[in-house]
């Protein structure tokens, strides 16, 4: 399994390098069987992301031709206040520190990443999934309808808004569209996807490398109606 994680300008350093380093090691566990790369939608550069100015290095464009799984981050920067809104529109201007989530996410809708990651999601050999607001760029761009997604929980009225069937769980899996909920979830995302792609085996190793113990039950559209409790 080849995994391409998306970066875009604001985006959020956990919700890449959790599930980065979890699939990497996924890698090394299983002799080769998974690689990860960063890419943008643009090509090679220097992205920055919504925390500090940290930046990381996009090696390669996004491809939604290539195989396995591609990944979105959400944003890093200000949920702001009820009722506050941004004095400018999503989109508007240049990137800057401590801007809104919802500017950052549709500040990304305004370049080529959301016809690549629609062509991905035409491309049965493709898994696209999502940690935290990456649900709602995915969302916002028109893409999820009818689908079960999570997002960060503050972010799901937003989800469900989009036409979304909006689920609060930590990782809800709807076939070739896998999402996880708020930014730690991405180790949980990471770990489960090594389950279901490579074996428990090698998502067990790198669950007990990593000291960490996957929280909460993968959601899936399956089984009865729970009753009312």
């Amino acid at each position: 399994m080849h995994a391409q994680i998306v970066l875009f300008d604001g985006f959020d350093p956990l919700d890449v390098i959790a599930p980065y380093e979890v699939l990497y090691a996924g890698g090394s566990a299983s002799a080769g069987a998974v690689s990860v790369e960063l890419v943008s939608a643009e090509g090679p550069r220097e992205v920055v992301s919504g925390t500090g100015g940290l930046a990381l290095r996009a090696t390669t464009a996004l491809d939604p031709g290539r195989a396995g799984l591609i990944m979105v981050p959400g944003a890093s920067g200000r949920v702001g206040e009820p009722g506050e809104v941004p004095d400018h529109d999503a989109g508007a201007g240049q990137w800057q520190q401590d801007e809104f989530i919802p500017v950052l996410l549709g500040r990304a809708l305004t370049t080529e990443l959301p016809a690549l990651l629609k062509a991905a999601m035409e491309n049965p050999e493709v898994t696209v999934s999502a940690v935290c607001g990456g649900s709602l760029v995915l969302a916002m761009a028109g893409l999820l309808e009818g689908r079960h997604a999570t997002t960060h929980h503050l972010g799901l009225d937003m989800l469900d808004a989009t036409g979304v069937h909006a689920v609060s769980a930590r990782v809800v899996d709807d076939g070739d569209l896998v999402t996880g909920a708020g930014v730690t979830s991405g180790l949980d995302l990471g770990l489960y996807l090594l389950e279901r792609e490579v074996g428990p085996r090698i998502a067990h190793a790198v669950e007990g490398l990593f000291a960490h113990e996957r929280r909460g039950t993968v959601w899936r559209n399956r089984g009865p109606e729970p009753a009312r409790l």
